[in-house]
C-alpha cells in the first residue's frame, strides 16, 4: 500500500479507511491478529482484511457491512488525525494547480502541520519528484516523518525542524515551487526566493487575515515577484432531490378534452442550495519569481 501507487490486496501494515457512510469513515492500520470495533460489530483483520482486495464489501460480526478502501490524498484529508488546522480539498484542487505541479516537481512546503496538503502535493510529484517540508514543533514534525514511512512515500520527502523565516527551507536554486502556510509568511519570501530555481517557479501563501495578505503582497513586491494575485475559493454543494410542484391550474381542458384537474402535482428531480455553508478558509496568494 503506498499513498502514491495503488496496490490491489490488503496486507499485513497497511493503512486502509473504513467507508461506512459520506458521513462516516475512518482510518484503520492493519495488523495480523488486530480488530476494529465499529457499530456494526469487529472487523477482524486476519481474516476480514488481510488478503481481500482494496474496495471489498466486509461483513462484521452483527451483520453490518463496510466498505475498506485504499487510502488516497482526498480520503486521507478526512480522516487524519488532526495536529493543526488544516486545507481541504477546495483550497488544495486550487493550490496543485495554480502551483503547476506536476511529476518530477520541486516543492517547498511550510508548515507541515497534519500533513494534509502534504499528501495530495507527493501524489502530484511522483515518481520523481521531491518535496522539502519544514515544521517549526518538533513533535509534530517527527509524527510526520513517521507517517510518510508507514505511507510508502518516505522517498520522496525530507523533513525538517526548524523555524522557516530563520533558517529557510534548507535547500538553495532547486524548487520549482513554494507554499507558505506561516502566521507571518512575509518573512519568509526572502528564504522562498533563495529556495526556488534560477529562472521562473511559482510561490503560495496561505492566509485566514486580509492584514496578512497586505504585508505578504508587501514582500513578494519587494523581491521582485511578478504576477501576484490573491484568490478566496468557497464551496457551495446542492443537494439533488425530489420536490413536489404544484400544476398551474388555468381553467382550460387537457388535450384529451376532459376538465383540468385541481390541485394536480408533479414530481420532478432539482438542485436545492443548503441553509448553511462552509464560509471563509483562508486567502491564496499566488505570485511567479522574476528572471534574475
Amino acid at each position: 500500500m503506498s499513498f502514491v501507487e495503488y496496490a490491489e490486496f490488503i496486507q499485513d501494515g497497511d493503512v486502509a479507511i473504513i467507508f461506512m457512510s459520506h458521513d462516516s469513515m475512518f482510518p484503520v492500520k492493519v495488523q495480523q491478529g488486530g480488530q476494529t470495533q465499529t457499530r456494526y460489530g469487529v472487523i477482524r483483520h486476519s481474516t476480514d482484511l488481510i488478503g481481500r482486495r482494496f474496495g471489498s464489501k466486509v461483513t462484521c460480526s452483527k451483520g453490518g457491512w463496510v466498505y475498506v478502501l485504499h487510502p488516497t490524498p482526498e480520503l486521507w484529508t478526512l480522516n487524519l488525525p488532526h495536529r493543526t488546522q488544516i486545507l481541504y480539498t477546495t483550497d488544495i484542487a486550487n493550490i496543485t494547480m495554480m502551483l503547476e505541479l506536476k511529476p518530477g516537481s520541486v516543492v517547498c512546503e511550510s508548515g507541515t502541520g497534519s500533513g494534509s496538503l502534504s499528501h495530495a502535493i507527493l501524489r502530484t510529484i511522483a515518481p520523481s519528484g521531491h518535496l522539502y517540508t519544514v515544521e517549526f514543533h518538533q513533535q509534530r514534525a517527527e509524527k510526520a516523518t513517521e507517517e510518510f514511512g508507514e505511507h510508502k512515500v518516505g522517498h520522496l520527502v525530507t523533513v525538517l525542524n526548524q523555524d522557516v523565516c530563520k533558517d529557510g527551507f534548507g535547500v538553495t536554486g532547486v524548487a520549482d515551487a513554494v507554499f507558505l502556510d506561516i502566521p507571518s509568511p512575509w518573512e519568509a519570501i526572502g528564504h522562498a526566493k533563495a529556495a526556488m530555481k534560477r529562472r521562473g517557479g511559482r510561490v503560495c501563501s496561505f492566509s485566514p487575515c486580509i492584514e496578512q495578505v497586505q504585508r505578504t503582497c508587501a514582500a513578494l513586491a519587494e523581491q521582485d515577484f511578478g504576477e501576484i494575485c490573491t484568490l478566496e475559493v468557497l464551496l457551495r454543494v446542492l443537494d439533488v432531490r425530489a420536490v413536489s410542484l404544484a400544476l398551474p391550474d388555468l381553467g382550460k381542458e387537457d388535450e384529451g378534452g376532459l376538465p383540468a384537474t385541481p390541485n394536480a402535482t408533479v414530481t420532478c428531480r432539482t438542485a436545492m442550495p443548503p441553509r448553511e455553508m462552509a464560509g471563509h478558509t483562508g486567502y491564496l496568494t499566488f505570485a511567479t519569481k522574476g528572471p534574475v
